[in-house]
């Protein structure tokens, strides 16, 4: 018999040591020395001095920032899917909103910043909608992109990228002390590392706590129209990393980030729990949280389904399904939400 308990470990010790001899160029002990080089999205990346300002495209990576005290060094940001959290409420009322969608170049050289930080590699990166690394490197102008999105991952395969290993909180770890690295503040990083590792583990411990076992989830993001097939989180993203912390079985065992899966096969699933996007942005209908649940609840086929029909619907915040800060709120989110529900029937 496999003990996969002891592969599990073995292949945890593995990605460990690879973050480490990955990223060995930008070691997390004492004062940053400059020029600083970090090795990141698949370039070494070129730090020549302390940034004195940077401009954010990206939600996560602007929230990382300011909770590592570096509001003032923000100049203006970016690409947003929701309202900031509530503690840099009145901090990011002070920033520049670039676009709550896709800046452009111009819009950001404008700033004159020291660093662009990013959240994705479709908007900056080797074909970025926005433009390439080489662009703004010929400016003088360094882009620090989050590991997320491209370690372990595809992004050449087009829309949101094909993971090649699955997400882990680890990469957002990894993001905070680069960033902490650059801008010459560890010990920040390393504390807010800390108190982020804390909160996962007491949501661990919430579901431990149940009864019930082998529960079943999906996490439906957003959908084009009401009646095609929704986008829904694949097995190897953010949504999923919450599921497995907290024992939940992902009913998408597909590698992309945001897969689009017909109904026809969500129903046959029949998951315990059905979690649903809330976002601010209304690119899509189905954008909108409350239609959502509409649609559960009045079609005649998906209203038959177990977690509509118990109301195991939980609403969570779009950009804590995103490889983000946000995720560990997102565990915490179900970890509650599943804690206070009835699985007996």
């Amino acid at each position: 018999m496999i003990n996969t308990s002891k592969i599990q470990k073995i292949l945890t010790a593995t990605l460990l040591f690879t973050f480490a001899s990955l990223y060995s160029s930008a070691s997390f002990a004492g004062s940053t020395t400059y020029p600083l080089t970090i090795h990141n999205c698949n370039r070494d990346l070129v730090i020549p001095e302390k940034p004195d300002s940077v401009v954010t495209v990206g939600q996560n990576s602007t929230e990382i920032l300011y909770s590592l005290g570096l509001a003032d060094a923000v100049k203006a940001t970016s690409l947003w899917f929701s309202a900031v959290l509530p503690a840099y409420a009145d901090i990011n009322k002070k920033i520049k909103m670039l676009n709550v969608n896709q800046p452009s170049m111009e819009s950001i050289l404008a700033q004159r910043p020291d660093l662009v930080a990013n959240d994705l590699e479709w908007s900056i990166g080797p074909t970025g909608a926005i433009a390439t690394y080489e662009q703004f490197q010929s400016f003088g102008i360094p882009v620090y992109t989050a590991p997320a999105d491209c370690l372990y991952k595809d992004n050449l395969q087009g829309g949101d990228g094909l993971r090649t290993r699955p997400f882990s909180m680890d990469m957002i770890y990894l993001q905070i002390q680069q960033l902490a690295k650059i801008f010459d503040i560890e010990d920040r990083g390393d504390k807010l590392v800390a108190s982020l590792k804390e909160r996962e583990e007491k949501a661990k411990e919430e579901v431990r706590k149940l009864p019930r076992k082998n529960l079943t989830v999906v996490f439906w993001f957003s959908s084009a129209e009401a009646d095609i097939d929704p986008y829904v989180a694949g097995d190897y993203g953010a949504p999923a990393y919450m599921s497995k912390i907290l024992g939940l079985k992902n009913i998408v065992d597909l590698k992309n980030e945001w897969p689009t899966v017909g109904w026809e096969t969500i129903v046959k699933a029949n998951p315990d729990v059905i979690v649903l996007a809330d976002m601010d942005r209304r690119r899509f209908p189905m954008d909108d949280v409350k239609a959502k649940e509409k649609f559960l609840k009045s079609d005649p086929i998906l209203k038959t389904m177990t977690a509509v029909k118990e109301n195991h619907l939980v609403t969570m915040d779009a950009q804590a399904m995103n490889a983000s800060i946000r995720t560990i709120n997102g565990i915490e989110t179900l970890a509650d939400a599943i804690s206070k529900m009835d699985f007996s029937k």
